[in-house]
């Protein structure tokens, strides 16, 4: 049994802060980043995201809003945006600009396609049009499971 006092590297997330809410970016700005995946799930993203937070901090950057946005681009590849707390140079910053719809989800990754579907339902309802898809995995497989909820997001910019 683990200890109450385990470290938690992920922050804890309210979901009603982003459920059912369009933001408005203007050069928001998220560092890519790749990460291999065999039939998309993940193989090294604890690698990559331990490089990015030390390419960060020696810059004294952090991404502590948690944003981290994941476009799946094949079965065996994935890019990761993590959204920063400021903008700085790096070929690898993506500035995202527009309106991004995002919905929340708890629970098993077994029920993505359920999400997946209620979510594009949503959009549709709200009359949005809907490119670039991103999922949200807000915590770390061990921090969901020491806070309890495995809460997931899906944002996309819509107009």
């Amino acid at each position: 049994m683990k200890k109450e006092t385990e470290a938690i590297c992920c922050p804890r997330i309210n979901p009603d802060d982003w459920n059912d809410i369009t933001f408005s970016w203007e050069k928001k700005p998220f560092i890519k980043a790749n990460v291999r995946t065999f039939f998309y799930i993940p193989l090294n993203f604890g690698s990559v995201i331990r490089k990015i937070d030390k390419k960060l901090r020696a810059k004294g950057l952090d991404f502590s809003e948690g944003i981290c946005l994941s476009d799946h681009t094949s079965r065996w590849n994935m890019n990761i945006y993590i959204s920063v707390n400021k903008p700085f140079d790096d070929n690898n910053i993506t500035l995202f600009t527009g309106n991004y719809y995002c919905k929340m989800y708890e629970g098993n990754f077994k029920d993505t396609a359920l999400w997946c579907a209620d979510y594009k339902t949503a959009v549709k309802d709200k009359r949005y049009k809907e490119t670039n898809i991103y999922m949200w995995y807000t915590t770390c497989p061990k921090c969901a499971k020491k806070y309890g909820k495995n809460y997931v997001g899906i944002f996309s910019k819509v107009n």
